[in-house]
């Protein structure tokens, strides 16, 4: 009966890690930012521009209107394509601006994005989602260019982070695994890349 056991054991142990060592072979064809930019005869990134494709799990990321590279991304448990509250796992689609960097972060880094906006509020009122008094509170915030109130129920602390203490596991999963509260999760290494670049008002457009 032991033996058994620990055969299972054993069975589970080597799959996993023939799943990691999958994931580490796919994961080492992706090439640095400094070798991308060279590629593409770019010397530095101008206007910084952003874009995540829930369709095909990426961030995208351009200088001006030429693609320079892409990281693998995950997303919000729930895949709904609509985001109704704070609560509600769901990734949000629109355009955003990074409104808070947070480089000490349990996700290792985290770059909080200006969701909800004045768009998404303005949807919210009129599917009766939120009040007249949390629309008003998310407006001035937005008119501010500060990262939205947490207190209404659309929430906000919605962003693009790292993977934190569980880098090495999560970044080489040869399949989709979505796990976040709605943020965009990409590996530590990634973040860290993205971070030599990103700034407050870097433009973040999310589609479906």
């Amino acid at each position: 009966m032991l033996k058994n056991i620990l055969y299972i054991i054993a069975s589970i142990l080597i799959f996993f890690a023939g799943l990691i060592l999958y994931g580490l072979i796919l994961n080492s064809s992706e090439i640095p930012l400094d070798q991308a930019l060279r590629e593409k005869n770019v010397t530095r990134i101008e206007n910084l521009k952003i874009v995540v494709d829930r369709s095909s799990y990426l961030v995208q990321i351009y200088s001006g209107n030429v693609f320079i590279k892409s990281y693998k991304a995950v997303f919000g448990k729930n895949l709904n394509k609509i985001k109704t509250s704070g609560d509600d796992l769901v990734t949000p689609i629109g355009d955003y601006k990074v409104c808070s960097i947070d480089t000490m972060h349990k996700y290792h880094k985290f770059f909080q994005l200006s969701y909800p906006n004045e768009n998404d509020a303005a949807e919210a009122l009129k599917r009766g989602y939120i009040n007249q008094d949390e629309f008003e509170v998310i407006l001035i915030s937005s008119k501010k260019n500060e990262c939205p109130p947490p207190e209404t129920r659309l929430g906000s602390n919605i962003g693009i982070h790292g993977i934190g203490e569980f880098d090495l596991i999560f970044r080489n999963l040869p399949f989709v695994f979505n796990w976040t509260n709605g943020s965009v999760a990409i590996s530590n290494r990634n973040i860290d890349e993205l971070a030599s670049i990103v700034k407050i008002g870097t433009q973040v457009k999310i589609t479906y």
